[in-house]
């Protein structure tokens, strides 16, 4: 009877050590790898070529750009772009320009409105959008700042930037630069209203230019060679 009990008995622990034996456990998934998440926008001053520098600013020190009209983008006011992904927010502050006169401001003869577009383009010359800038002058404090490096008093030049908008204009993410020219200046005075569009003529004049983007993302990191076998 005994015998029979232990036998019994290790018929059973042979079985359940050979199913122990026979399962295996399942195998472990790698964890799931958390999404990279995108860089932080940038905001910063881009690379401008301006061929027509109006001056830095006595008050502001900001470098006042001419805006010159004309057909050829390369000739314009070049803005350019580092790597991105996306859109990029392209931003300046649009102004017209004034010479100034002591006589006509004393004689009350200085009014002038003035009206400026110009136009922001790819570089294969498609129109991505226009700006305006209307403002009217009467006296020096309708000035934005006063440029130097002029002939007169303080050397200060006689022309400089009058009235303010501020522009914002989305580019394309395939843009690596856009160019801006101007279009038309209209200028009404106490004497008659002109129209200018002539290439070649100052138009307007930009500053505080920016642009904000969001740079590319990181390469993936390469995967860890596998161990060589012994």
């Amino acid at each position: 009877m005994h015998r029979r009990v232990a036998t019994l008995l290790l018929t059973v622990l042979t079985a359940v050590t050979a199913a122990a034996q026979s399962t295996t456990p399942p195998a472990r998934r790698p964890a799931a790898r958390k999404p990279v998440p995108p860089p932080p926008p940038v905001k910063e001053a881009p690379e401008l070529i301006c061929p027509t520098p109006l001056g830095a600013g006595v008050n502001t020190k900001l470098d006042f750009c001419d805006v010159m009209s004309g057909r050829d983008v390369t000739a314009g006011v070049i803005v350019r772009f580092p790597a991105h992904k996306g859109p990029v927010t392209l931003s300046f502050d649009l102004h017209n320009r004034h010479t100034y006169s002591e006589e006509q401001v004393k004689g009350n003869r200085a009014f002038a409105r003035y009206t400026a577009t110009v136009g922001v383009l790819t570089m294969d010359n498609t129109l991505v959008q226009r700006a305006v800038v209307q403002n009217e002058f009467r006296k020096v404090s309708d000035f934005v700042d006063r440029i130097g490096g002029g002939a007169g008093p303080a050397g200060i030049k006689a022309v400089a930037p009058t009235g303010i908008e501020s522009i914002s204009i989305l580019i394309p993410e395939d843009e690596v630069q856009v160019s801006i020219l101007g279009e038309k200046l209209t200028v009404e005075r106490l004497d008659g209203t002109a129209t200018y569009s002539s290439p070649g003529r100052p138009i307007a004049v930009i500053s505080n230019v920016m642009i904000e983007y969001r740079p590319p993302p990181p390469p993936p990191a390469k995967a860890a060679p596998a161990p060589k076998k012994r």
